[in-house]
């Protein structure tokens, strides 16, 4: 067979195009990916969980264009093993990585690890990225282009709070609002859908806040009358029946929360978490503004999470790393063009660790071989959908904690386990653990946490 030097030229030009667009790139829907850092999950308005006032009309109004995950969980209620987690495709209990203080780098799954972008940036999107994302493990450099989060500066005489210490402070800020950092990167992630694209994008903004410190616009704090905040749930008695271990997780913060409430505080701090989020709530909605006056609105998949939740007090505790519901429930909102149906909602316990593999369904791109979770877009086309909870979330020396519908189960170590009955306790004030009357539920739950002896040890950064 003879092929003319025309045929052969055209040939070559379409191997190479190809090679330069993986085929359906083209095709492939784009990325939003919204991030807000420490947000816990009031603005879903569970009673069981805040009564008082939240504003967050932008978050609400994308939770009603998709599917609100009511019941999602982190992997790892710190912001290293949380972002570690979802962005490497490593669950904690395999990379070792369970806490701010890990060694990130001495993890042996993590050394060959293909981040969740590197996969989308060999699939021939464009990569962006502003703001807060990565925290400890970053992977390969695939930005197109990219610029980290920096803290806003403490306003001049800080501390303002009689309490106040390091990042544990709050009030007014100094700074404008289009001078604070999470107002740039949402400036820069709304230049990007302001574009033209060529290839499909992959977009990513994250804000530190609402992050201690809690500093923003005297406005935001304006929103909120403190006569009429109202403060979480709180039970004087809720230690009487925890292991030690459990007691230990909260030593280091208890002396801080003691010091809020006995200064009476504890209105104030829920003041500025509220408008710490309604500034937070602003920034994110520019950019779904932004968004839905682009050409990309209706080819563009919409993703909201938190790497982890909040405590303000309850348990006696302040800030995350407990495996309780206040430092595990995160936020989780998707919003899938031809997919998902405004006005949903699911109680399906997830796991955020399950964001890898659902991103990859969705646009259609082979799944590495390392990655841990499950594809959640069965429940993203059904949220009714049968489901056995990945709501697995792990915590320092290989503690884990599991999430169903109705129960919590901790596992400690040296047979320290606590057990909550959401049906009758949603503050998980009552510990089941020594009820005969639930010894079948605890060996069953026991039963899908990964035994500690299969567990990676947890990897302590050496001091200088």
């Amino acid at each position: 067979m003879n092929l003319s030097p025309k045929f052969l030229t055209l040939a070559l030009i379409s191997l190479s195009l190809m090679v330069a667009h993986p085929v359906g790139a083209e095709q492939r829907m784009n990325v939003l990916l919204l991030i807000a850092d420490d947000l816990n999950t009031w603005i879903l308005e569970k009673p069981e969980r805040y009564s008082g006032k939240v504003v967050a009309p932008n978050l609400q109004k994308l939770g009603e264009s998709g599917l609100v995950f009511s019941h999602a969980y982190t992997a790892s209620p710190f912001c290293v093993p949380s972002r570690t987690s979802m962005w490497s495709g490593v669950s904690p209990h395999k990379s070792g990585v369970y806490h701010n203080q890990s060694n990130v780098a001495a993890s042996a799954p993590l050394k060959t690890a293909q981040s969740l972008f590197e996969t989308f940036s060999g699939a021939g999107y464009s990569m962006y990225g502003y703001g807060k994302i990565t925290h400890g493990w970053r992977g390969k450099d695939v930005w197109d282009d990219k610029q980290g989060h920096k803290r806003d500066p403490r306003p001049p005489g800080a501390p303002v709070q009689s309490v106040g210490k390091g990042e544990q402070d709050w009030g007014p800020i100094h700074l404008t609002e289009e001078e604070m950092n999470d107002t740039g990167g949402a400036n820069k992630t709304i230049a990007i859908l302001e574009q033209e694209h060529e290839k499909p994008f992959f977009l990513v903004y994250g804000t530190f806040n609402p992050h201690m410190a809690w500093f923003v616009p005297q406005k935001y704090f304006d929103m909120f009358p403190l006569d009429e905040v109202k403060t979480p749930a709180l039970n004087p008695n809720d230690f009487d029946d925890i292991p030690p271990i459990g007691d230990e997780v909260v030593g280091g913060k208890r002396k801080f929360t003691q010091s809020v409430l006995n200064a009476g505080l504890h209105k104030s701090a829920v003041q500025a978490y509220l408008a710490t989020t309604a500034y937070v709530d602003v920034q994110h909605g520019r950019v779904l503004d932004a968004l839905a006056k682009s050409p990309y609105k209706d080819n563009t998949i919409v993703i909201f999470i938190s790497d982890h939740g909040f405590h303000l007090a309850e348990k006696d505790h302040w800030q995350k790393g407990t495996l309780w519901e206040e430092a595990t429930n995160s936020m989780l909102m998707c919003r899938v063009p031809g997919m998902t149906k405004p006005g949903g909602s699911t109680k399906r316990c997830v796991s955020l660790q399950d964001l890898y593999p659902t991103l990859l369904d969705l646009c259609d791109i082979p799944r590495p071989a390392h990655v841990d979770g499950r594809s959640l877009v069965p429940i993203l086309k059904d949220p009714d959908v049968d489901w056995e909870s990945t709501a697995i979330s792990y915590l320092y020396d290989q503690y884990a904690s599991i999430r169903t519908g109705q129960f919590r189960y901790i596992r400690y170590k040296d047979g320290q386990q606590e057990l909550y009955d959401h049906k009758r306790d949603p503050h998980e004030w009552k510990n089941e653990a020594d009820n005969h009357e639930y010894a079948e539920i605890i060996k069953k739950l026991a039963n899908r946490l990964p035994s500690i002896d299969t567990m990676a040890p947890q990897l302590v950064r050496t001091p200088k």
